[in-house]
């Protein structure tokens, strides 16, 4: 295992972290697949993972990842808590809400976590977070506190993240990036204002998806030329800790070879997940042309749930758009109308 330093926390991580998401017991739907062990079964993973070189444990409030939480708390009284590093995280925008939870947190787990973060963070709440009084100003009392340690923000957007990387308040930031959805991990590379702040990468596999296509050794493999610290492998499984805690070489994926692997098996649209296509009307283009993608890739129920929730309304303003803002600055060129009517077909 390779180490890396989490910015300027002073922190040394693994390469390569372990995300409890699948550890996880109970009912938590909107999740991806997880496998219930119990409790000393989900010890006994966390521990195959420290033994072979691990050091970062993330999780999350029992209303995001079950009782994960709580399993972390049993696997760092046996392992030590001087041994790992615990990132946690709520989806508490308000000041008062997010001092709640990470007192019910450090109940959970029996200690402090090292990193705390804001989670799920987007365009519409990140005013809420950052403001006066919001969850960014808790945090940070926390710390002062001594009940965490580092203030985080966990967010998908480029945007909130990089208001993150421009406030002295926060010290680390979580965000999602793989070979094929490139785009904020490319804009992070080409900012220096991320510089000193920790980077924590979560969906490398893009939820399972590209296990389809790609191996783990690639998967990996070609994100390490990024500016990040540790990368997020969700574990549920012995086999599936061997498969992340390698040392693999760095692999360098162009993104027409990404797409050219997936047009093997599809026709995929051409997106980074840049995030530069802006739609006047609000709409989250990026999203929608992810969602097809992953269809294709093996989540079709999954994805077709999303995109049938406003594909109908979507469609009728794209088509009557003449302006068109969403293409002028999308490095890929896409034709985003086009896009548009083939996703609104599909879910016919």
């Amino acid at each position: 295992m390779r180490y890396r330093k989490l910015g300027n926390t002073g922190l040394v991580v693994s390469e390569i972290g372990f995300g409890t998401i699948p550890v996880l017991s109970g009912n938590v739907p909107v999740l991806p697949d997880y496998y219930s062990p119990s409790v000393d079964e989900a010890v006994d993973i966390m521990m195959h993972a420290y033994d072979m070189g691990c050091n970062l444990y993330d999780t999350a409030i029992p209303e995001e990842y079950g009782d994960a939480e709580y399993k972390l708390g049993v696997f760092v009284h046996k392992v030590g808590r001087e041994n790992i590093i615990i990132s946690d995280k709520a989806r508490a925008m308000d000041g008062n809400d997010m001092f709640r939870e990470v007192e019910r947190s450090v109940e959970n787990l029996g200690t402090i976590p090292d990193i705390y973060f804001v989670h799920q963070v987007d365009e519409k709440n990140q005013d809420e977070v950052f403001g006066r009084y919001g969850a960014v100003d808790a945090l940070c009392d926390l710390k002062k506190a001594g009940l965490i340690r580092f203030t985080g923000i966990a967010t998908h957007y480029y945007s909130v993240a990089e208001r993150a990387a421009r406030d002295d308040r926060v010290d680390v930031i979580q965000t999602s990036g793989n070979i094929l959805e490139r785009g904020i991990l490319d804009r992070i590379a080409d900012n220096s204002v991320f510089a000193g702040k920790g980077i924590i990468l979560n969906k490398v596999y893009a939820a399972g998806c590209l296990l389809n296509v790609f191996t783990p050794a690639e998967l990996i493999g070609g994100i390490l030329h990024w500016p990040f610290s540790c990368a997020l492998i969700g574990i549920g499984t012995h086999s599936q800790a061997d498969a992340a805690m390698v040392e693999y070489p760095p692999v360098n994926f162009s993104f027409d070879e990404v797409i050219g692997r997936l047009s093997e098996r599809f026709s995929p649209i051409r997106c980074t997940r840049c995030q530069r296509c802006i739609c006047p009307k609000g709409y989250e283009v990026h999203i929608m042309l992810r969602q097809y993608n992953y269809y294709h890739l093996g989540k079709n129920y999954w994805a077709m749930k999303k995109l049938r929730m406003n594909i109908d309304e979507v469609y009728e303003s794209c088509r009557r758009c003449t302006d068109m803002p969403c293409m002028n600055g999308c490095p890929q060129g896409i034709n985003i109308p086009e896009q548009t009517e083939r996703i609104y077909e599909l879910t016919r």
